[in-house]
């Protein structure tokens, strides 16, 4: 079923509850199906979607040209229809109480399949302890869309300013130009870990925190290699938003071009204990030998975006070897199935079947040949 004419005919989904609202709204915008969410926090005091929620169907309305969205005065029953991705030159003020990682990993899936590249300025939070960073979504799924065939200078995540918890303010660009047809990828050998980088950010607060950061992280990763870089970037004056903070993010690139992330922030001002910046060093160092430990060639936060890619790909036989599956993955997976009606075959790697790390997952399937039919409807 290709996207486009066919979303006359397609029938209405049905779903309960507010888990998994961006898999289901992304899936129903490429896939072309109408859809309905009922009971959403129903029981709870403060019924209805959220303020964060709200803010994403509002940033999906302004990606695509046509769709129908009908929400209750309570807030608790959602109908939306999709229409054309038209993506073009955007803005969008997300909600601080998420990160603009849970925006941009849902613009990720849809930007390569819009009539218009999309190139759109995000406001909001980029660094929390909830969602992936704009650090790591930019060091990790930015190559992973590569190989899928999305690529071109237009394709950048730019970090203009940066923003912590609670207040936010930091600022974002990204752009992705559109793809007609993805390439199906062979992805089963992560290969030997080659080199560990990373950022230490730190606003509003002594540059040196960063520096201690690096000192403590390079501690623990030294033990492993040598070629371990990982930059400050202490952001001043009107760059550095509205709260003070600080963090780190690791990645570990292989041979073979996989990439593997780790991340940790300082707890928001004002909430928890006060987080010392080598204990944030080392647990972020640890953290990252842990997914190291996972392995796989895509990183845990980017197992759905890979599986989406692999099932939109053309009518040919597609392998990435991941790590064990997230639960967020595996209600993924239940989606994909509701949708493009597509399995995936799942074989599982024992540790001595691959001498390296926890299980691995060998997920396999045949692309539905979707196409980006934006481009020729008139």
């Amino acid at each position: 079923m290709a996207g486009g004419g066919a979303s006359g005919a397609a029938t209405c989904l049905g779903y309960n509850g507010c888990n998994f609202l961006r898999q289901r709204l992304v899936l129903a915008t490429l896939s072309g199906r109408p859809l309905k969410i009922r009971k959403i926090r129903a029981k709870e005091e403060d019924p209805g979607l959220r303020d964060f929620e709200a803010s994403f169907i509002r940033l999906i309305d302004k990606v695509t040209n046509g769709s129908r969205i009908e929400i209750n005065q309570t807030g608790t029953s959602l109908y939306y229809q999709p229409g054309l991705l038209y993506g073009g030159s955007l803005e969008h003020d997300c909600s601080p109480s998420r990160s603009i990682g849970y925006y941009l990993e849902s613009l990720l899936c849809l930007a390569p399949f819009m009539k218009h590249p999309l190139k759109i300025v995000l406001r909001g939070v980029t660094n929390d302890q909830v969602d992936p960073s704009v650090d790591v979504l930019k060091a990790t799924a930015l190559p992973l869309l590569k190989k899928f065939g999305i690529d071109g200078e237009s394709l950048e995540i730019k970090i203009n300013r940066r923003g912590m918890p609670p207040k936010g303010g930091g600022e974002i660009v990204f752009s992705c130009p559109v793809r007609k047809v993805l390439q199906p990828v062979q992805f089963t050998d992560p290969g030997k870990i080659k080199r560990i980088r990373g950022t230490a950010y730190s606003v509003r607060v002594s540059p040196q925190m960063a520096n201690r950061m690096v000192e403590s992280a390079r501690s623990i990763l030294n033990k492993f290699l040598p070629d371990i870089y990982i930059y400050t970037d202490h952001m001043k004056g009107v760059s550095s938003g509205k709260s003070p903070g600080f963090g780190m993010c690791l990645t570990a690139e292989t041979i073979n071009g996989t990439i593997l992330s780790a991340e940790l922030a300082s707890n928001p001002q004002g909430q928890g204990a006060t987080v010392l910046p080598e204990e944030l060093g080392q647990n972020c160092a640890k953290l990252l030998l842990e997914e190291v430990y996972r392995g796989g060639c895509v990183d845990s936060t980017n197992q759905s975006l890979s599986l989406l890619l692999m099932t939109l790909g053309q009518r040919d036989v597609s392998k990435v070897l991941l790590g064990p599956l997230s639960p967020y993955t595996i209600e993924f997976l239940r989606h994909l199935r509701s949708f493009f009606q597509i399995m995936f075959k799942i074989e599982t790697k024992t540790p001595e079947e691959e001498h390296v790390g926890g299980e691995k997952v060998l997920m396999t399937c045949v692309g539905i040949g979707f196409s980006n039919l934006s481009k020729t409807i008139r």
